[in-house]
């Protein structure tokens, strides 16, 4: 509907940077989805250089025009927890929600994994030994049907330590599993570590349904599901991670996505910087 008409007519070989901008900044200025047509259209481009049809991606830098209005609406909306907040969401969560989803959320906090790469874990995916989370696949819904892949980029597979206390969680919830089962006549060990009748992952909508019920329930600060990743982010910030060591940890692949993430935390704590400043600068 909207990449066709631009493009199909066009040798993909004579197609630019510039020629993409404008078609994209054209669909911004209509469309709510502007992103997911560039991200469409940038396949085929990257596709066509793989087959050596074209040495450069004309897509690959093209950018998403956004109005001072959305930019400013942006900065006004904080989309991740301050601690206390993460305290007071998981004091309410443990004894509120259902153990299987106080897990989800715990992990998705804790260790900063996208919701597609929660989904899809597996226990083997887990060495409880070694302290270890191997990401190294992500879940997508595809017809009603949950579709496996593996994970988009080669810094998004990547290996998470995990603490003791989430690894207890993971243990509680790994033997409440088989009990479940069990109790059903089945001795089959479960396969992903979050899962719904027949064994299968939970819908990727589980999270975003639950969070945003729980949140409006205790009336929270509002975020997303995505907000818990970001959360994770600032925690570590706080905690005295280096930018590179968050980049590793949430398998961000450009240092950008990572570094938009540490302006906003250090924005949201200027006042306090600016007091340790001076109180650093008064110390003899």
């Amino acid at each position: 509907k909207h990449i066709m008409p631009r493009f199909g007519k066009l040798k993909i070989k004579d197609i630019t940077k510039g020629y993409c901008q404008r078609q994209i900044n054209d669909l911004a200025d209509k469309l709510s989805i502007a992103n997911e047509i560039k991200i469409q259209a940038n396949l085929v481009f990257k596709y066509a250089q793989r087959m050596d049809y074209i040495s450069k991606n004309p897509m690959e830098f093209v950018v998403i025009p956004r109005n001072e209005s959305e930019l400013l609406a942006t900065e006004e909306r904080r989309n991740f927890w301050t601690k206390d907040e993460v305290l007071q969401f998981l004091s309410l969560a443990e004894k509120d929600l259902p153990f299987q989803d106080y897990v989800m959320f715990y992990v998705l906090l804790f260790t900063g994994m996208r919701k597609g790469e929660l989904m899809a874990l597996e226990w083997s995916d887990i060495d409880f030994e070694e302290k270890i989370i191997r990401i190294t696949k992500t879940l997508f819904f595809h017809k009603g049907r949950e579709i496996v892949q593996t994970a988009k980029t080669y810094k998004s597979k990547r290996e998470i330590f995990v603490d003791d206390d989430t690894l207890e969680l993971l243990r509680k919830l790994k033997t409440k599993h088989k009990e479940a089962l069990l109790a059903l006549g089945i001795r089959e060990e479960p396969k992903y570590v979050l899962m719904r009748e027949g064994m299968r992952p939970l819908r990727l909508a589980h999270p975003n349904e639950v969070l945003s019920r729980f949140i409006k329930k205790h009336n929270l600060h509002p975020i997303t599901v995505h907000g818990l990743r970001h959360t994770h982010a600032s925690m570590l910030f706080e905690a005295g991670a280096t930018i590179k060591d968050v980049q590793a940890r949430l398998g961000h692949t450009r240092i950008e996505t990572t570094m938009d993430v540490y302006t906003h935390v250090t924005k949201e704590r200027g006042a306090e910087i600016t007091q340790q400043l001076r109180k650093y600068f008064n110390s003899k």
